[in-house]
């Protein structure tokens, strides 16, 4: 009788190890869109960065407003809407790339976590010597949206707009990334 309790009690702690490991290979077998990075590659990123640099690296919680324009149906007058809201919807880390020449930082998602794979969901492009930045967006099946942006140093928010018509009305998409880490 103690053998079959102890040959039950070896079968359920060795079918939970291999739980386990079948959930995290199953993880890494994920194939996604997306360009991946690991933790050391993102580790890396942020450990090689010039001192004092006033940059827009970290982590920032993120909300959207949707705001549609437009003249109703028989009517010569315009109205403004808002057409969808969240707030912090998101956690995203925006790091420095120095590897790649085509992006300046790299937007990841935060939202999962113990992946051994992050995807690269967007990436940041500075103009030249001024508080804008072009935003492009990766969506699913090869799809880019493009965002222009704005960077308040001051109070460490990016603010991000696009714009796009469709019939007679004018959607307004505005991103608010508020930085949550580092503090200054």
């Amino acid at each position: 009788m103690s053998r079959i309790i102890l040959f039950g009690v070896a079968i359920v702690i060795l079918g939970s190890c291999s739980i386990e490991k079948l959930y995290s290979v199953k993880q890494t077998q994920k194939n996604s869109g997306f360009e991946q990075v690991n933790f050391n590659d993102l580790l890396q990123r942020y450990m090689y960065k010039p001192e004092g640099t006033n940059s827009i690296e970290g982590v920032y919680a993120v909300s959207v407003v949707v705001l549609r324009k437009g003249k109703p149906f028989l009517s010569s007058v315009e109205r403004e809407k808002i057409v969808d809201r969240k707030e912090n919807y998101g956690t995203v880390a925006i790091l420095r790339d120095p590897n790649n020449a085509s992006r300046e930082y790299l937007e990841i998602s935060l939202e999962k976590t113990q992946l051994s794979a992050y995807a690269v969901r967007g990436e940041f492009t500075k103009l030249a010597e001024s508080n804008l930045l072009i935003y492009r967006h990766f969506e699913p099946r090869q799809q880019v949206i493009t965002y222009t942006f704005t960077y308040d140093s001051q109070k460490d928010i990016l603010e991000g707009v696009r714009k796009e018509n469709s019939g007679n009305s004018e959607f307004t998409y505005t991103l608010t990334y508020v930085k949550l880490h580092p503090k200054r």
